[in-house]
């Protein structure tokens, strides 16, 4: 049975983390907002380049692009996105989870020898990944890049990203990320980042009623080769920013759990305390009183 000095020394150790827990909860809260402000200043942009590409589509014009040049699949590139520090709950593990369902979705659907190339982002995400290199599954190492990128850096990686498919080193590149609606929701998504798939430029069109007559200069296909990369920039750093702010609300929701815990263990401590204060002066009182009887 523990002493009144091992509780005492308890509760304060649990009191010290009920304190910590509630103060990273709000150094995450404000770490979340702070990115949902980013993705709220990302949509005008994005918005901006639909409506560009809304316009070239309107003209009827004849384009092309090697960001859209669909091929036999071999290789398959999926970036995944996780998280560079701990304490988000299983913000990782159900990424990664998310992952190997992937991987076995692709191999249903190419065969048993196509070759999964995994980029990760995150040194959490690339941790896990590394764990199930073989020899139809690689980890491509991006140096310079991590879950909290942004502007040059995401560019960067873009890059890297089209080369590999416009060169031939994979055929098509799918993404993987958690997608945030709110501190208590986040849904992962897949979505075909290349080659670009045009039915998703539908609604972009401009209704023929309402566009208003463009000069296309230098010519459509000119300028549509030029949009294509600054539309897939666009959706590169929303992805970035849209992590981060799923990262850190299941960090808000990891820490809220711990927080919570802690206070029901430190209620249950003192209760344990109080007893164990309150037996012991009964047990000296009538040592007392058993004296005086004597």
């Amino acid at each position: 049975m523990a002493t009144l000095r091992e509780l005492k020394g308890r509760i304060g150790s649990v009191a010290s983390s009920e304190k910590i827990t509630g103060a990273m909860k709000m150094i995450s809260s404000a770490k979340m907002h702070k990115a949902e402000q980013a993705l709220k200043k990302q949509l005008p942009y994005r918005q901006q380049i639909e409506t560009i590409i809304g316009n070239l589509l309107s003209a009827d014009a004849e384009f092309s692009s090697p960001l859209l040049e669909s091929r036999e699949v071999s290789n398959v590139g999926i970036i995944v996105w996780g998280s560079d520090d701990g304490l988000c709950g299983a913000y990782n593990v159900n990424i990664f989870k998310l992952l190997l369902g992937r991987i076995s979705h692709y191999r249903q659907i190419y065969g048993d020898s196509v070759v999964v190339s995994v980029i990760p982002v995150g040194a959490k995400m690339l941790k896990a990944c590394k764990k199930i290199e073989s020899d139809t599954i690689k980890t491509i190492v991006v140096d310079g890049i991590d879950s909290k990128s942004t502007g040059d850096d995401v560019k960067k990686f873009l890059s890297g990203v089209r080369d590999r498919f416009i060169n031939g080193e994979v055929d098509v590149v799918d993404m993987l990320y958690m997608n945030f609606k709110s501190i208590s929701r986040q849904v992962p998504r897949f979505e075909q980042l290349l080659p670009i798939d045009q039915k998703q430029f539908d609604d972009m069109q401009t209704p023929a009623q309402s566009a208003r007559p463009y000069l296309f200069e230098p010519d459509v296909t000119t300028i549509f080769r030029e949009i294509m990369p600054l539309y897939l920039l666009s959706v590169m750093q929303e992805i970035f920013t849209e992590n981060r702010a799923a990262e850190q609300a299941a960090r808000v929701m990891a820490m809220q759990s711990a927080n919570d815990n802690a206070k029901k263990l430190l209620d249950q401590l003192q209760l344990e305390y109080n007893k164990l204060r309150q037996q012991s002066i009964t047990t000296e009182l009538l040592d007392i009183l058993g004296g005086q009887v004597k």
